[in-house]
């Protein structure tokens, strides 16, 4: 055999090695998703999604939330199934989000690499699909409920929350921005979207359950403590009928009354002066400096905390989160004519969002700060709110010039 063929039988059994290795690979990954997000349904029409990756939060990859997308799809048309239970296995938390440590590995290994869109696009059609599911939602939102756990159970009919419960939105302080749809929840919130607002930009977590209900974000406060009878009391109810009333039934037995007032609920006139829509990032900074010197202490503590809050976002982040909630807020005042009144518009206008954030150096920059060296220095690009071009975030909006790369998902999602 001379030099040249070796040659080319090494460089084929180079391939062959890798084409082997990728296929073990794709194989072991569907059997970890597998393993991470389990199915069943009950005797008695209940369908259950279980999230098992307890090490990782129960954070969710682009193949995980396209099985849980998958199950959603054959339930909503299988007539034996009449309600949906979303779960997690642990109780320290139902899901802590995106696995942004995944996609920014692959955006730092290439800027272009697909899994940006695929991993955005599977997040946005499964939060339409939950806000537009025909049957009985019912998601048991235990434990640190974060980022993308929140877009998995705050669009949905019935949204449980515990004493363990901690939401938050905490996306500026990676480099990008609070999505998951969460522009659309936040503009039900009370002083007409500006909680949901002050909640997004300065990644606030919402820790009691008062709190948790008086947002709009959770409908029914149960204690950690009675959810296993209350899964049980679900999984032997009759739900043939009229679920919905069924369900509703059971949570309205099960549910308590908070024992404290919402912590937030006395701050309304000072978060509404701080984080009105027509409010730029600017004018919220000087506003919370000025409330910060307020003589009602509970008042001045806040806006202390707020500060601190918007001191750990990227610029760009809070630059692009303020325009693009002060939009959705915009639109639900002409909801007849606006894309942004509805989810399916807002989740459009986010897939640009995402895909363009994920690849500035501000994603790839927090990411390491907060989640990799946790040195909690990161140093962002631009630095400061005043060296933003609002040009800049303006054009982040925009369609991409080829209509193919924009979400593909019809205004009225039909499962």
């Amino acid at each position: 055999m001379g030099e040249g063929e070796r040659q080319q039988e090494q460089e084929e059994d180079s391939r062959s090695w890798k084409k082997k290795k990728k296929k073990k690979k794709m194989a072991a990954a569907s059997s970890s998703v597998q393993e991470w997000v389990k199915s069943s349904v009950t005797a008695n029409g209940l369908a259950i999604v279980t999230l098992d990756r307890p090490k990782a939060l129960n954070a969710m990859n682009a193949d995980m939330t396209a099985l849980y997308k998958k199950f959603l799809d054959e339930w909503s048309g299988n007539n034996k199934v009449h309600a949906v239970l979303v779960e997690s296995s642990s109780a320290r938390a139902f899901s802590a989000g995106m696995d942004v440590k995944g996609v920014a590995a692959a955006v730092q290994e290439d800027l272009h690499t697909p899994l940006v869109p695929k991993a955005f696009s599977n997040e946005y059609k499964l939060i339409c699909a939950i806000a537009r599911y025909p049957k009985p939602y019912v998601a048991f939102m235990d434990g640190i409920t974060m980022g993308f756990g929140i877009g998995l159970s705050g669009h949905g009919r019935f949204r449980v929350v515990t004493e363990r419960t901690v939401l938050a939105m905490p996306e500026n302080g990676i480099g990008l921005f609070p999505d998951v749809g969460f522009a659309h929840i936040a503009a039900t919130t009370p002083g007409h979207g500006s909680v949901g607002t002050y909640m997004a930009m300065t990644g606030a977590k919402i820790t009691t359950p008062a709190d948790a209900l008086y947002l709009g974000l959770g409908t029914h406060y149960i204690p950690s403590t009675k959810l296993e009878s209350l899964k049980l009391a679900l999984l032997h109810g009759d739900l043939s009928s009229n679920a919905f009333h069924a369900i509703e039934t059971l949570l309205d037995m099960y549910k308590v009354e908070p024992e404290t007032e919402p912590l937030l609920k006395p701050l309304l006139p000072a978060i509404t002066a701080c984080f009105g829509a027509n409010l730029s990032v600017a004018d919220t900074i000087e506003a919370l400096k000025q409330h910060q010197v307020s003589d009602d202490s509970a008042v001045a503590s806040w806006a202390k905390g707020a500060l601190a809050g918007l001191a750990k976002g990227a610029p760009f982040s809070l630059c692009i989160t303020k325009h693009h909630f002060a939009a959705v807020v915009a639109a639900g005042a002409n909801a007849d004519n606006d894309d942004l009144s509805q989810i399916e518009g807002v989740m459009r206008t986010e897939f640009r969002l995402g895909v363009r954030t994920s690849t500035r150096p501000d994603f790839i920059e927090g990411v390491r700060a907060v989640l990799i060296d946790k040195d909690q220095k990161p140093k962002w690009q631009p630095g400061s709110i005043e060296d933003i071009d609002m040009g800049d975030v303006k054009a982040v909006f925009a369609p991409f010039e080829t209509p193919a790369d924009e979400l593909m998902i019809p205004d009225t999602v039909v499962l």
